[in-house]
């Protein structure tokens, strides 16, 4: 005789065993439910196809039977829909979504894939997931984990909006494996990650700068020892972080070059005059691996210890509240493009690429460029 599983009562009243309890939902599909010898039962579909074939789906726990029953159905219209019976992993997905990346746009735009997948999905709790179970939850949480690894190197604001910049292309990596796997009827539905939107205004090219006059406010309002880091920054364009890890051993005064290391890995930039006699002056009191550019008190420099002094010193100069450490970085790198250095080598003393250049400074190009083109008579 079938026992009665549509109430929580009578499910509590059955004995624990391995084969379901079953409840016939429709014609060829039942809804069973496993009971467990302790803490909650799990619920399980079942359907006869076509070629009189059973099918079995693990359903997962609910607490209500209509609940569960709804779950059955959704698989049950899924298969009559053409949906894989077989479960895939997010993993799976995106290794699916990169072999086809790799048949319609080639070799480059696959591999680019394979790595964001591998470095961000196959290691981690979501790449293990069922594509059919997964929930807005999850990929919200795998972006803000992304965001959160960054936050901790994040130099200020600037570092902050390029992380959650970054984050967005990973997640629209991500929702197009996903999106692959619906039109190929690896799963049902999209609702687990349609709804999940990528963060605003974070990919936009820096507009803040500060023209000579703004410089010359910022330095007079900085105390002596970030007036160094500042004027350290636009006289080299590298990343603060990068000058406060600067010892002294790194300057060579023979060669007036300094070895910076950063995101990009280490690398021996070349000063200018200005630069290499502001940097000798300041290791006439250093030596080894004391802190080139120290705080007043003898110490390496960081965001922390910068972050309120630099926001202090922007005020007082009355520029631009959205002016942040990085800022000094831009006003550098437009400076070094306006006087018609090649990108190529304002990229290498910037230890960035020429592809960034060129997104992030190429108005600043084509303007010194058309300078140059206006200047010949042509007709």
């Amino acid at each position: 005789m079938a026992e009665n599983i549509t109430s929580k009562s009578a499910r509590e009243k059955l004995a624990a065993r391995k084969e379901p309890y079953w409840s016939r939902l429709e014609a060829g599909l039942y809804l069973g439910y496993r009971r467990a010898e302790q803490g909650q039962g799990t619920w399980i579909a079942r359907r006869r196809d076509e070629a009189g074939k059973q099918k079995y789906h693990a359903l997962g726990t609910f607490a209500e039977f209509d609940d569960a029953a709804r779950a059955a159905n959704r698989w049950a219209q899924a298969v009559d829909a053409g949906v894989s019976t077989h479960g895939m992993t997010i993993t799976q997905v995106c290794a699916h979504y990169v072999t086809d990346l790799r048949t319609r746009k080639g070799s480059k735009s696959a591999n680019d894939a394979k790595g964001r997948f591998r470095r961000l999905v196959d290691s981690a709790s979501i790449g293990k997931l069922d594509v059919a179970k997964l929930k807005t939850s999850h990929v919200r949480a795998w972006i803000a984990a992304q965001v959160e690894m960054d936050e901790a190197d994040a130099e200020d604001e600037d570092d902050l909006r390029r992380a959650k910049d970054s984050a967005n292309r990973n997640l629209a990596s991500l929702k197009a494996a996903l999106n692959l796997a619906l039109r190929d009827r690896l799963v049902a539905t999209d609702a687990g990650w349609k709804t999940v939107g990528k963060f605003a205004s974070v990919g936009r090219r820096r507009e803040d700068f500060l023209n000579a006059e703004h410089r010359k406010a910022l330095l007079a309002a900085c105390p002596s020892d970030l007036a160094n880091l500042v004027k350290a920054m636009l006289l080299t364009g590298a990343r603060p972080g990068e000058l406060a890890r600067v010892r002294a051993l790194d300057f060579d005064k023979t060669l007036g070059t300094v070895a910076l290391d950063g995101k990009t890995g280490r690398r021996v930039v070349t000063l200018s005059t200005a630069a290499a006699t502001f940097f000798a002056d300041l290791s006439s009191s250093r030596i080894g691996n004391a802190p080139l550019l120290a705080t007043e008190y003898g110490q390496q420099w960081n965001k922390d210890s910068w972050k309120k002094l630099f926001k202090q010193a922007v005020q007082d100069a009355e520029l631009p509240p959205t002016t942040v450490m990085y800022t000094l970085r831009h006003v550098a790198i437009t400076e070094l493009i306006n006087a018609g250095m090649d990108s190529f080598l304002v990229a290498k003393l910037a230890g960035t690429s020429t592809a960034m250049i060129d997104k992030h400074y190429g108005r600043a190009k084509h303007d010194e460029t058309r300078a140059k083109l206006d200047a010949v008579a042509i007709l």
